[in-house]
């Protein structure tokens, strides 16, 4: 089974965004890149997708979405500036499921996780990376997160 970060993709520059950030959009590379998302995960065998709130995450994940008919489950662990442990012990929790588990987030918060399963010892080597578009696939084998391998852009 793999839990798969997924960042979010290109949403334009938030300082030229002058309404509400939740609100921000996708910008044109933003939209291809969330088709080579869908692609990537195009034959995972996913059992849910969870995302933040943020319209940004929302729009990367739509096609995901429609390719694996589920609906996407908001959660507030997934929202930007929540890089709190509770997301690591949630994710901890996810690893004893058999099928794939899809989460869309922001840099900070996934950033974070992939820092703290680091220390915790559970992920080596030297590979932080958390580009827009990116995606981290947590590869997981009796409820024990056992590798990471990051995808800077599929």
């Amino acid at each position: 089974m793999s839990i798969f970060l997924v960042r979010h993709a290109s949403a334009g520059d938030r300082s030229h965004w002058y309404r509400n950030d939740l609100k921000r959009p996708l910008d044109s590379v933003g939209r291809k890149q969330s088709e080579r998302i869908a692609a990537f995960l195009a034959n995972a065998k996913l059992r849910a997708i969870w995302s933040s709130q943020a319209t940004r995450c929302l729009q990367t994940i739509e096609l995901v979405s429609q390719q694996h008919s589920l609906v996407v489950q908001v959660m507030s662990e997934l929202s930007e500036g929540n890089a709190s442990q509770q997301l690591l012990e949630l994710l901890l929790e996810q690893a004893s499921h058999t099928d794939d588990l899809v989460l869309c987030s922001h840099g900070d918060v996934i950033g974070s996780t992939i820092e703290r399963l680091h220390q915790f010892g559970l992920l080596h080597g030297n590979t932080f990376g958390c580009a827009k578009a990116s995606i981290w696939e947590l590869k997981t084998k009796q409820g024990e997160i056992t590798e990471a391998i990051y995808t800077a852009a599929p």
